[in-house]
């Protein structure tokens, strides 16, 4: 388990920001992991929100393969087990089940469970999950309902998700206990269909610089 921690954290490292992507063709996803990686993003999140994400998520992990490709929406120990069938190197969710985190503890593949409270924090680290995803920070108490819910665990590290905007993801990334954020303004859903990637690589080449 430490070692796959160990290895969540060095992904989440790799990029300040970790794009969550929400894409309706697959046909568009080579293009969009290579914009990406241009502007400096590795870490890659694609959300099990859309009949096309799997089979994009399989190109990525096939044609792009320095991406560090991320399953999102991750709720169950089926859809655990297709991230690692689709060649992801790790998976999140946007909550945490004792059946999922139960599922997750067991297999190999790095995961970052959901947490909104200390809780669902306490329960993800009683099955050795040390990071974790902040979800919905902006209305989970935003950056100060962070501060509060950190205290108590110096040692765990977040992915804070939800209501982070280009406008205030620097100010998450300050928080010592922050290693990345997730956030869809890198690559929206408008951008993809229009296959904008060099608007897209753009964003990522300033959001890549917010920890410098």
């Amino acid at each position: 388990m430490r070692e796959r921690q160990d290895k969540v954290r060095d992904f989440l490292a790799a990029s300040p920001v970790v794009p969550v992507i929400t894409i309706e063709d697959a046909n568009h996803a080579v293009p969009l992991a290579r914009a990406l990686i241009a502007g400096g993003i590795s870490a890659i999140e694609i959300t099990l929100r859309t009949p096309a994400a799997r089979a994009a998520a399989e190109r990525i992990a096939k044609e792009v393969p320095e991406a560090l490709l991320g399953i999102g929406t991750a709720l169950t120990a089926a859809d655990l087990e297709a991230a690692r069938a689709l060649g992801a190197r790790f998976a999140l969710s946007p909550g945490a089940t004792p059946a999922l985190l139960k599922a997750a503890s067991a297999q190999d593949l790095p995961f970052i469970p959901g947490i909104g409270t200390a809780s669902e924090l306490m329960q993800a680290l009683e099955y050795g999950f040390d990071v974790v995803k902040f979800f919905p920070a902006a209305t989970m108490g935003g950056i100060p309902g962070l501060k509060a819910l950190s205290a108590p665990f110096p040692n765990v590290r977040f992915c804070p998700t939800g209501g982070i905007s280009e406008a205030n993801a620097s100010d998450w990334l300050k928080e010592p206990a922050v290693l990345a954020v997730g956030g869809s303004w890198i690559a929206p859903p408008d951008l993809i269909r229009a296959q904008n990637w060099d608007e897209i690589e753009k964003r990522a080449r300033k959001a890549s610089t917010l920890r410098a």
